[in-house]
């Protein structure tokens, strides 16, 4: 058998039945060269359309139900592509995620991939046919119907190439790649020709959404190449490459933002070995992701203890911090909605220092006030006020020069 890739196509790639044709030709020149596996998104805007249907009987519906109906948009989306393979004299099968056995958790709306059946889709491929595979959903040992979260197709298609040993994984949006910035907000940004899996994890993580960060984290765990495309337009895109080959690694790479945010402070809160555990462990078991966390100095056997989450999470993490007061003893609970992250990111910050300092006068200079930093090897993310994060973006872009 000659080398598999797996195509995957978002919503916008497949958003009409024009666009779902055009697919389907981009899919039959790759077939001449490679097999082809592919996986798709529902059309666009058919899932918020689900979702809307579902909360006209209440806005909390029953979350197997929930699940059930939202998945049927990338059931559509399969089957026309087949169709659309079909009429241009291509063998195709569209097949949902239970047909391949795509097992996950049972944590409806962010179920976890547990295992898929590779020998299923390879049979497929090696009858010369293109499998079509539902994205976003899976299967619970029970056969409930699951899915994995918003962008879920992105990583229904990279655990897919991982498990069918597939060459590449390429990731067909609207856009013709990963850009140092998203320029709707910096209209000068540039498109990477490539860029290092740890530093796509970086700015994945921190709000760029052309690829999902657990797509991403699938990718680097095994070690599948991934390229991001236009479906829209030709070119080479941009490819999240395995190994750094630059000789020499750009400073700053790009820069990630994330706005729908909302921060956590719980005032004066007993400086005690567990104290963070307490607050954070309820958070964690109820699959609620935490962002930055910040403790300041103990002052008096008392400290602040601050984090960010998704502001789609802040009513649930409020009930859970209100619920532990007594436990945990804090003053006050300060919640602030009106701030995102802004995050520099970089492989060339491991060799070369002065990264933060520069970033930091530079927003100084003009106006932009930092409320909290946080660092990692390859990565400044500071905390800012919400309305400012278009004007820290452009600054920093032009500071590192990163249009060049």
């Amino acid at each position: 058998m000659s080398e598999i890739v797996v195509q995957k196509f978002g919503g916008t790639s497949v958003g009409t039945v024009d666009r779902i044709d055009s697919v389907a030709e981009i899919i039959k020149n790759a077939s001449k060269s490679n097999k082809i596996v592919v996986v798709v998104s529902a059309m666009g805007g058919e899932t918020n359309r689900l979702v809307d249907l579902a909360k006209a009987f209440g806005d909390d519906p029953d979350k197997r139900e929930f699940d059930a109906l939202v998945s049927t948009g990338e059931t559509v989306s399969s089957a026309l592509l087949a169709m659309a393979l079909h009429s241009k004299g291509v063998k195709a099968k569209s097949f949902s995620a239970s047909q391949i056995s795509m097992r996950t958790t049972s944590s409806y709306s962010k179920a976890k991939i547990l295992d898929v059946d590779a020998k299923k889709i390879l049979d497929v491929v090696e009858n010369d046919t293109i499998p079509i595979i539902t994205g976003f959903q899976g299967v619970t040992e029970g056969g409930d119907v699951t899915t994995l979260g918003r962008g879920g197709s992105d990583t229904t298609a990279v655990a897919i190439a991982a498990q069918i040993e597939a060459i590449r994984c390429d990731i067909y949006t609207d856009v013709d790649g990963i850009f140092t910035t998203d320029p709707s907000v910096v209209p000068n940004a540039k498109k990477l020709d490539s860029i290092t899996m740890e530093e796509m994890l970086e700015l994945a993580g921190q709000g760029a959404k052309v690829v999902q960060t657990r797509a991403v984290e699938f990718a680097n765990k095994y070690k599948v190449p991934v390229k991001v495309l236009s479906s829209f337009n030709d070119g080479n895109g941009t490819l999240i490459s395995l190994k750094d080959e630059s000789m020499e690694n750009a400073l700053v790479s790009g820069i990630a933002f994330q706005k729908d945010l909302v921060k956590f402070t719980l005032h004066s809160v007993g400086d005690t070995p567990g104290t963070a555990f307490k607050i954070l462990g309820p958070i964690s078991d109820a699959e609620i992701e935490v962002d930055v966390i910040v403790q300041n100095v103990s002052i008096d056997d008392k400290t602040d203890f601050t984090f960010t989450v998704s502001n789609e999470d802040k009513e649930a993490v409020e009930k859970i911090l209100i619920d532990l007061k007594t436990e945990v003893n804090y003053k006050e609970l300060i919640i602030n909605s009106d701030i995102a992250e802004v995050s520099l990111v970089g492989a060339g910050m491991r060799s070369q220092a002065g990264v933060a300092s520069k970033a930091f006068k530079a927003l100084s200079e003009n106006d932009v006030n930092i409320q909290i930093i946080c660092t990692s090897e390859i990565k400044i993310t500071m905390v800012i006020d919400e309305a400012l994060v278009d004007k820290a973006v452009n600054v920093l872009h032009d500071e590192f020069e990163l249009e060049k």
